[in-house]
């Protein structure tokens, strides 16, 4: 069988309207993947920047993958959430990437998006905190089509470092 190896870390995050900020992630992959190793969904920790607006949250990716075809290749959905003074969390920003597909080490940025809301929902939200949120987050990377019906504004990015290690591609007739 093919293998995938992932080996990185989510470094931060950047361009958020608050501080105290920690992450939600999770690997999605298709029917023909399985998971050898590693954890497939995870939570940094809390990080409150004190100089200047960049997160840090330099959290370890390690995912080892077998696969017997293509299909379904990975991807890596984020939430960003804000815990406030009294530790009451909200979400921030959804996003999600692709896994890069050619070996090597690759930095990338995945900019994040959250639900607008209606006028009511946005002057609550100034005053009282939350705000609107998915239901299933992880099913929008699944299906894609319904990202479309949403009203959604620009949040912030996540910056990841991720190393991709193919192994046994050859042999399916993928060349890397």
């Amino acid at each position: 069988m093919a293998e995938l190896h992932l080996i990185g870390q989510i470094v931060g995050g950047s361009g958020f309207p608050h501080r105290r900020l920690f992450c939600k992630w999770g690997l999605h992959a298709g029917g023909a993947w399985k998971l050898l190793s590693g954890l497939d969904s995870g939570q940094t920790q809390v990080d409150d920047p004190q100089a200047d607006d960049v997160t840090y949250w330099c959290h370890p990716l390690d995912v080892h993958f077998v696969t017997k075809g293509l299909q379904g290749w990975p991807k890596l959905h984020l939430q960003v959430w804000h815990q406030d003074e009294l530790g009451r969390s909200e979400v921030l920003g959804y996003g999600f990437c692709h896994v890069p597909v050619t070996p090597g080490c690759h930095p990338l940025a995945c900019v994040t998006w959250r639900p607008r809301g209606t006028w009511r929902e946005r002057w609550s939200q100034r005053w009282l905190g939350g705000g609107p949120q998915l239901r299933a987050p992880p099913h929008l990377v699944t299906a894609a089509t319904d990202r479309f019906r949403l009203r959604t504004e620009a949040a912030g990015t996540v910056h990841l470092q991720l190393g991709v290690v193919l192994r046994h591609f050859g042999r399916f007739g993928v060349e890397c």
